[in-house]
């Protein structure tokens, strides 16, 4: 029989986004996923990738995930470092940068995202956002913790804008846009021509009319549609040995560990009581 292992959502959706990173990929990463999503390509399939923080870090290689976008502690190295300014002048802003990650807190069927604003209120706003969904090639959108929406209320960074060749004829470098969107049940790409978001894949567990009952318009689901492949045991070890409380979610690994620390203490407790 095949062995059984317990894989996390968390671990599905940073996989199923390395897999998309090529070899020789220039990649604009932040913490979380797209660090881990990052440093897994480099260890598996795209050794040539090129990570860069948004602080300028270009090249490193980490031992331990960075804390922050200039954390030169976690890495033994890097190939070039420079400013933040720099980072989107010279390198992004120049087309350097094949993959962005973005993340959103509403996307809607274009891959539109709205970080600014929800009901009227001000919410976490664009950071890099912005200029990374302008002018990456292809960028990987995270709605981790977000929803999908037919239109955002308010466009912080842009995706296909309403469709076709608005966003080109909008003046955004040709060639560029969202590539893949990997949420809570599934992953969705964009269709060629009218550029409107399709199902490509479905996590385990999860089936396609669980799906299209979240999505707010009539989801179109590809003719390939597949399960969303789980992680490999050499994946699985590499993430949870590098970045355990990102692979297995923040919750998981406290609860983990409290349940760890509280047998700790009771065996200690059971140790001192037998002397």
């Amino acid at each position: 029989m095949p062995k059984k292992i317990k894989v996390t959502l968390d671990e599905i959706m940073c996989v199923r986004a390395a897999r998309e990173i090529k070899d020789g990929d220039v990649v604009f990463i932040g913490h979380g996923h797209p660090l881990l999503s990052g440093y897994l390509a480099k260890k598996m399939h795209a050794p040539n990738c090129v990570l860069v923080t948004e602080g300028g870090i270009v090249d490193p290689d980490p031992y331990r995930p960075l804390q922050h976008p200039n954390d030169f502690c976690s890495t033994r190295g890097a190939s070039m470092c420079i400013d933040l300014p720099e980072t989107f002048t010279t390198i992004l802003l120049s087309g350097y940068i094949d993959v962005a990650f973005l993340a959103g807190v509403e996307i809607d069927k274009y891959g539109n995202i709205n970080t600014s604003y929800l009901g009227g209120l001000h919410i976490a706003g664009s950071g890099g956002q912005n200029e990374n969904g302008g002018y990456a090639k292809r960028t990987i959108i995270s709605v981790r913790g977000g929803h999908f929406t037919e239109k955002c209320e308010y466009i912080t960074t842009p995706g296909y804008l309403d469709g076709y060749d608005s966003r080109y004829k909008a003046g955004l470098p040709p060639g560029t846009g969202p590539a893949l969107v990997i949420g809570a049940k599934g992953v969705f790409r964009f269709d060629e021509v009218t550029k409107e978001m399709y199902l490509e894949s479905y996590h385990p567990g999860v089936t396609i009319e669980e799906i299209k009952k979240e999505i707010p318009w009539d989801l179109k689901v590809s003719p390939k549609v597949v399960q969303t492949p789980v992680p490999t045991e050499k994946e699985l070890k590499i993430m949870r040995e590098w970045a355990p409380t990102v692979a297995l979610g923040k919750h998981f690994f406290q609860s983990v560990m409290m349940n760890y620390l509280q047998s700790f203490v009771a065996e200690t407790q059971a140790r001192r009581q037998k002397k």
